[in-house]
């Protein structure tokens, strides 16, 4: 037995008293479309191969894994092209651990970080853990990058790191890579344009990936939890001068990435065109589902991601409660009376559309902003 304090009775850090930890619901319901991920597990043979991998790494489980994860960065960056080598990449837990190793070495007490909201909703809660004070700027109506305000910020509040999701969580709208390009022409500090959906972004869609070789300051960070259907991986990255891959390598913690980690991200990469297979199909079924939730008469703003921002209803949560009561979960995020749903198997989505045409007559909507 131990004493069992309650959480108030305890030294809590004071900004994180009140604070609930993070986490969508994780219900156990037939349709499940609330956190953006690949529907399609992975085939049979890239299982083996996994298994494999897993075998072949517990051999060695009694020593520390390669620290530095070399031989997994060298495959990210002969994934991203773009002339990039191992010394650019940066590798961590999910890109939740990347972002939080950018805010640690960049961010911290007396500096600031600043994002367009709306935005992702972790990206404060990395801020507060790092100590590192949280500004928005407001993104336009139809949620697209206010730059001519973006520069005015900027070169007024000074932040020492800017976070631009791009295409954006929770709206999937993408911002142009000229719109991109003076953003970091402006950015005081660094600059991190977060492109965890990008392979659903629409054929020709340029990368800021080519915006490395212009900008010292510059980290584009990826995930392979989305496309390469890899969430349980936990593996994340960014492309950035060596300089800056060597400032997150000063802050993250030893051995940081497992020996299994490594070893299966790189069976992925290896599978990568397997593993992206369906990004295509999932492409297509979100150009459907967005077309079809337009003729609906609902707002939906253009995606590029694998996902869809809906609404504007009075009471949201009445419509997502509605929905789980016919077995589809999906997202309460972003602004007020909006909901977002994950892009599905044609299955899913149908099951959504199903739901969804079910309880629109009686949902009430907002018509003004």
């Amino acid at each position: 037995m131990t004493a069992n304090p309650s959480l108030e009775e305890l030294p809590l850090r004071p900004e994180l008293k009140g604070e609930e930890p993070y986490g969508a619901p994780q219900l156990d319901v037939p349709v499940r479309l609330n956190v953006n991920e690949n529907p399609y597990p992975p085939s049979p043979a890239l299982i083996d191969d996994i298994a494999a991998a897993i075998r072949d790494a517990a051999a060695g489980m009694n020593r520390y894994p390669e620290r530095d994860a070399l031989a997994l960065r060298r495959d990210l960056a002969a994934f991203l092209g773009h002339g990039l080598t191992a010394e650019n990449i940066w590798a961590a837990n999910g890109s939740n651990e990347v972002m939080t190793h950018v805010l640690g070495a960049f961010g911290g007490p007396g500096r600031s970080a600043l994002t367009f909201a709306p935005s992702y909703s972790m990206y404060p809660e990395y801020a507060r853990n790092t100590h590192t004070e949280w500004l928005t700027v407001p993104r336009k109506a139809d949620f697209s990058l206010d730059v001519d305000l973006a520069l005015r910020s900027m070169a007024e509040l000074r932040p020492d790191v800017v976070l631009v999701a791009s295409p954006n969580n929770p709206t999937g709208t993408k911002a142009t890579l000229d719109q991109l390009r003076a953003l970091c022409a402006a950015a005081p500090g660094v600059i991190v344009i977060d492109e965890a959906y990008a392979e659903f972004a629409r054929p020709g869609t340029p990368s800021a990936l080519e915006l490395l070789p212009a900008f010292p300051r510059l980290a584009v960070s990826r995930t392979m939890s989305k496309a390469f259907a890899f969430a349980g991986g936990r593996l994340g990255y960014l492309a950035a001068a060596p300089a800056f891959v060597d400032a997150l390598r000063i802050v993250r913690l030893p051995y940081h990435l497992s020996a299994v980690t490594q070893a299966v991200a790189r069976v992925a990469l290896a599978h990568a065109p397997e593993m992206l297979k369906q990004v295509d199909a999932l492409r297509d079924e979100r150009d459907s589902l967005q077309d079809w939730l337009s003729g609906t008469g609902l707002r939906v703003p253009p995606s590029d991601a694998n996902f869809i921002l809906f609404g504007r209803f009075t009471d949201r949560h009445r419509v997502f409660e509605r929905l789980l009561d016919r077995g589809v979960l999906i997202r309460e995020t972003g602004p007020a009376g909006w909901l977002r749903v994950s892009v599905g198997t044609p299955e899913e989505n149908a099951a959504f559309r199903d739901a969804l045409t079910e309880i629109l007559p009686d949902s009430e909507r907002l018509t003004d902003e």
